[in-house]
């Protein structure tokens, strides 16, 4: 029986690019940047990678096949799906898409918070998000583009639909955030520390 192993997206992305055929790590890492899943998985340090196929082995969830040496290149470990590993790849991919647990992303926290600063300090935080935002917008649309564009090498429009969700977020985050930040500017959302301090005392049980 395998080991119990805790889900991320790294583990998540090895094992399903393990389910067509064995791989070495570095070519699971060329296929994320070849099917664009780059957008959503973080590999940027490839050692990132290879401590997740050292945690999944250790689980037991994939299996050394073979090593193999290619000209110039230095000895690979292929690795191969385990049993166990197919398993659990349909649970951690059925938990992901059905979300059973809350996500708590670190934005909606610091907006929870916001009421610390004052609405002209707020502001400018803001904007920097929106630049940041239509930045990481515009790279994912172009990218996007560049996959749906006719000829051979154009990814199947399933291959690239968790970067037409993520396209869809921002441009969605976007909106939100241009209407808080009109409220602001106006003065339609505003608040004071006095009022906010006043309304937790009042509000606040005794312990």
């Amino acid at each position: 029986m395998a080991a119990k192993h805790r889900r991320s997206p790294v583990a998540l992305t090895v094992l399903a690019l393990l389910h067509s055929r064995p791989l070495h790590p570095y070519g699971v890492q060329a296929l994320i940047k070849l099917w664009g899943k780059d957008q959503v998985i973080n590999v940027t340090q490839r050692a990132t990678l290879y401590k997740a196929f050292k945690r999944l082995a250790d689980a037991g969830l994939i299996a050394v096949r073979q090593t193999e040496r290619e000209h110039q290149y230095p000895e690979r470990t292929v690795y191969r799906l385990t049993e166990d590993g197919r398993r659990v790849l349909d649970e951690w991919l059925a938990e992901t898409i059905i979300g059973e647990h809350n996500e708590y992303p670190e934005f909606p926290v610091g907006l929870s918070f916001i009421m610390l600063l004052t609405p002209e300090s707020a502001l400018p935080l803001l904007e920097q998000r929106v630049t940041r935002l239509q930045t990481r917008f515009d790279q994912v649309d172009a990218e996007l583009r560049v996959a749906q564009a006719p000829g051979p090498d154009r990814l199947p429009p399933v291959a690239v639909v968790e970067s037409d969700y993520l396209r869809a977020m921002l441009r969605a985050e976007l909106d939100w955030l241009a209407g808080f930040i009109g409220d602001l500017r106006d003065g339609r959302m505003s608040w004071r520390e006095e009022e906010l301090r006043a309304f937790a005392e009042s509000h606040t049980p005794e312990l």
